[in-house]
C-alpha cells in the first residue's frame, strides 16, 4: 500500500497520473480528506518549497509540481467538506506601479496557494493605495510586493506608506521580493519579511504568521 513518502515524491517529480490514482486510493481506504491534503499533497509543496530555496529544484521543476498537485487536489475537493481545509492566512500579491514582469510573483502566487493560503493576485503595475484598499475590503493578513525594476522599488515603500496612512499597517505582514531587492532594502523600508525566490517566500510567511495569530 502507498503512503504519504510515495505520493510527496510522486507530487515532486510531476507525475500526475500517479498522484490522482493514489489520492482516489488514498479516499477509497477511508483515508480522511484533510489528512491526504496536508500530509501528502500540502507537505509535498513544503518540500519542493524548500528544495527551490535550497536550488535542489528549478522553476520549471516547481512548476511542474505545483500543476500535479493540482491535479491531485481536483480529485480531493470533492471529498473535503467546508471546514476541513485549514487556511494559513489570506496573502494579496502583485507587482508594484511601474513594473508589468510577473513571472516569479506568478510562481509565488501558486506556491502559496499549494502550501495552504488563500491567494489573491492583484496582477502587474498595481497602485500603492489599491494595496491599501484591498486590505481593507478583504482583511487580508500578508501583502506580498514584486519588483524586478530598480526603478520601481520605491513603490514597496510607497505601498507601506498608504498602509500606513489608511491606517492599516499594524494588521497586515508585508513581504518583498525581486531581483533587485535585497534584505537590506526590505529593512530600510521597514517590511516584515524578504525573500529571495518562491521557496523562500512560503517559508518566510508561515515562519511570520498573521499580526492576529
Amino acid at each position: 500500500m502507498a503512503d504519504y513518502a510515495d505520493l510527496m515524491q510522486n507530487v515532486e517529480g510531476g507525475k500526475k497520473d500517479l498522484v490522482m490514482t493514489q489520492v482516489a486510493q488514498f479516499l477509497s481506504e477511508g483515508r480522511p480528506p484533510q489528512e491526504v491534503l496536508q500530509e501528502g499533497l500540502i507537505a509535498a509543496m513544503d518540500a519542493v518549497g524548500a528544495k527551490m530555496e535550497s536550488e535542489e529544484m528549478f522553476i520549471p521543476e516547481v512548476l511542474r509540481a505545483a500543476k500535479t498537485m493540482e491535479a491531485g487536489l481536483e480529485i480531493l475537493q470533492p471529498h473535503l467538506a467546508v471546514g476541513d481545509v485549514t487556511v494559513s492566512g489570506t496573502v494579496l500579491i502583485g507587482t508594484v506601479k511601474g513594473d508589468l514582469h510577473d513571472i516569479g510573483k506568478n510562481l509565488v502566487a501558486m506556491l502559496l496557494s499549494s502550501a495552504g493560503f488563500k491567494v489573491i493576485d492583484l496582477g502587474i503595475n498595481v497602485e500603492p493605495r489599491s494595496f491599501a484598499a484591498k486590505v481593507e475590503e478583504t482583511g487580508a493578513d500578508f501583502i506580498g510586493l514584486s519588483a524586478l525594476l530598480t526603478t520601481t522599488m520605491p513603490m514597496m515603500e510607497q505601498t507601506l506608506e498608504a498602509l500606513e496612512t489608511a491606517g492599516l499597517r499594524g494588521r497586515v505582514r508585508v513581504l518583498v521580493g525581486g531581483a533587485p531587492v535585497t534584505q537590506a532594502w526590505a529593512d530600510q523600508i521597514g517590511a516584515d519579511g524578504y525573500a529571495s525566490d518562491a521557496g523562500a517566500a512560503i517559508k518566510v510567511a508561515k515562519e511570520l504568521g498573521a499580526v492576529s495569530s
